[in-house]
């Protein structure tokens, strides 16, 4: 009750001494909500590895600063307002589409009160092994498929690329979409949670020269897509029918469906960066105030023998 006593008295006299009124309170909160969401939008598309670099250039400007790289220093104010055009031009893509999602929203949907607009990113069970399932069928009749699984981060720049579907993934589902002589067999398909996003979308190609020249566009395209984006994404050899995975610029070949599912499993189970952060924070409060629930047990304890 006194660290209670002790947080409302300081916030009465930071009110009264700075002659804050309900109008700063209020900028305050829209300034922190705005805050709130750029990040959030930043961290879940391929804008923040681009600011994640533009971040280390500023600090290499920093440190030649403070040790007086007058040439380097020269160089950047003469080139700062074509820099900022740069950055533009880089970020034009996504900056549209947040636009664009500013304007198909309503009121409810862009301050996130209607409820969530997409999904969770994670899949049930009954998902997974459609997944499996499919992969199996796909991989004994030497049906190529690519398959993209969301993570965090959106997919919605490969999603615009193909055909939108919006349907419950399901074993059938997928090998349909991936039946030869089919509309949509050619391209990948992009699942979100427990959903079908879209079939036919393009995926870019891995740059990599040292990857192996048995590889076709398929896996290069696997590839290329986990090399840019967090998700997962399973590849069927329409040549081999053998199954592989690419994660992280990261291609895993040949592996049975029980690796495939487990493979699932743990890719479901990770926990997006700022939600382990949280968890990591949560915990060290919890720690410490354990900690001093027993540091004050003995004080008690004591005043009660003196009484």
């Amino acid at each position: 009750m006194q660290y209670i006593t002790t947080i409302a008295s300081y916030i009465y006299n930071s009110f009264v001494t700075y002659n804050i009124n309900f109008i700063d309170v209020l900028e305050i909160l829209i300034l922190a909500w705005l805050i709130y969401k750029i990040m959030g939008w930043i961290q879940s598309t391929r804008t923040f590895m681009l600011l994640r670099g533009i971040l280390v250039i500023v600090a290499f400007l920093l440190i030649a600063q403070l040790l007086e790289m007058n040439a380097i220093i020269w160089i950047v104010k003469n080139v700062a307002s074509v820099a900022l055009m740069a950055i533009v031009v880089v970020f034009q893509p996504e900056l549209r589409r947040l636009l664009e999602e500013l304007g198909r929203n309503n009121i409810f949907q862009v301050v996130n009160l209607g409820g969530r607009t997409t999904p969770e990113g994670k899949f049930s069970d009954k998902t997974m092994q459609g997944i499996v399932k499919a992969c199996t069928i796909m991989s004994q009749a030497k049906t190529g498929a690519l398959i993209l699984i969301e993570n965090v981060q959106k997919l919605t720049d490969y999603v615009e690329t193909g055909i939108e579907i919006d349907a419950v993934v399901s074993m059938q589902l997928l090998v349909n979409i991936f039946e030869h002589n089919t509309p949509l067999h050619d391209g990948a398909v992009v699942i979100s949670g427990d959903r079908v996003v879209a079939a036919t979308c393009y995926l870019p190609l891995s740059e990599d020269m040292s990857v192996s020249k048995e590889l076709g566009t398929r896996h290069r395209a696997a590839l290329g897509a986990s090399e840019n984006t967090d998700a997962l994404v399973i590849v069927v050899s329409e040549e081999t029918g053998a199954i592989s995975v690419a994660e992280e610029g990261e291609l895993v070949r040949d592996i049975t469906p029980d690796q495939l599912l487990e493979r699932l499993s743990l890719f479901r189970r990770r926990e997006a960066p700022q939600e382990a952060k949280k968890e990591k924070r949560r915990t060290r409060l919890v720690n410490k105030w354990k900690e001093r629930k027993q540091d004050e047990k003995p004080q008690r304890t004591a005043e009660q023998t003196e009484n």
